[in-house]
């Protein structure tokens, strides 16, 4: 039965992929210049030259030629190569992939371990300093942009205290450590998840006083259990449930997050590689990007429904989770 779910939200999933690759590829040909752009600036480049260089690269073709060339190319596993630097793209992306990997999944434990506590501590006692302390300040950290904060947090532990480094991964010279790993991970995942742990807090408390609510949580009272005994044994797993909903949702916002936050502090990941390719004008790595951090949030939400399970077993996957 649970197989008969994954399978169709697999099959809800494919016309979903094939569309994102149809809107990038095309809103990619609106946007005005060219790949030969570049090529223009070298004054001892002909125009016998470039015309080769364009029909070398399939640009000669109608856009709707150019696009069915390259998802043929992509349903074999072939990504393109690079107008720049002449490198697969596939390569590029994986040896990116662990930096944004590494960040992505801190920010989301961070974010995790500081909102959940919050949101239970705010809803503990609703209508208080604490829960009118809590919500104010989540209502700032949702209205903040990333890159504001990282600049912020560049300009106070980096320039004004000095006890952090303003970017990189790693040290530009000595050893490649955990340690300096770690050093250098604090500031950009504090800004990615920032936000996150804003929104987290307040979906949190509302789960949390809406479980309370319930009538078995009033029995749990009734019998003489403490307000954090109820709470901790009683009410958290169920409260989790539509957490687990939003840190799902959370995923898209996630990515694109990191795409700012990876370029504030010359974080070499996913992010960062898309931002010089759309600089640059290179298409191949532009879609490449744009199609595998797509297919990784179709996958992400696909975990996250079938995570609903697993937090309440009440759930039936078969009727889609409602």
């Amino acid at each position: 039965m649970r197989l008969k779910y994954i399978l169709k939200r697999i099959l809800v999933a494919i016309p979903t992929f094939f569309g994102i690759t149809i809107l990038a590829y095309f809103i990619l040909n609106l946007a005005p210049g060219s790949p030969l752009d570049a090529l223009l600036a070298d004054p001892g480049i002909t125009p016998a030259e470039l015309e080769r260089k364009r029909v070398a690269l399939g640009l000669d073709q109608p856009v709707i030629v150019q696009y069915f060339t390259w998802l043929k190319q992509l349903l074999t596993g072939n990504l393109g190569f690079s107008y720049s630097t002449q490198r697969p793209v596939a390569t590029m992306i994986l040896e990116r992939l662990p930096a944004t990997a590494i960040l992505a999944a801190s920010s989301i434990l961070l974010s995790l371990v500081v909102s959940i506590p919050l949101g239970i501590f705010a809803a503990s006692k609703p209508n208080s300093k604490r829960d009118y302390f809590s919500g104010g300040l989540s209502m700032l950290m949702m209205a903040t942009p990333n890159f504001f904060v990282g600049l912020v947090f560049i300009y106070l532990f980096a320039i004004v205290f000095q006890i952090l480094p303003s970017g990189g991964m790693y040290s530009s010279s000595g050893a490649r450590t955990f340690g300096d790993l770690m050093k250098h991970m604090i500031l950009p995942c504090l800004v990615l998840s920032f936000q996150q742990i804003g929104g987290w807090v307040r979906h949190m408390r509302s789960s949390m006083l809406e479980v309370m609510q319930d009538d078995y949580i009033r029995t749990a009272k009734s019998k003489g259990l403490g307000k954090w005994k109820v709470i901790m044994k009683h009410a958290l797993k169920n409260a989790l449930t539509p957490v687990v909903t939003v840190v799902g949702m959370s995923i898209p916002s996630i990515v694109g997050g990191a795409v700012v936050t990876e370029q504030v502090f010359g974080w070499p990941g996913i992010g960062s590689l898309m931002v010089t390719a759309i600089n640059g004008r290179d298409y191949p790595v532009i879609m490449g990007t744009t199609i595998f951090l797509a297919a990784f949030i179709i996958i992400m939400n696909l975990v996250v429904d079938l995570c609903y399970k697993l937090v309440d077993p009440r759930i039936n996957l078969v009727k889609g989770g409602n």
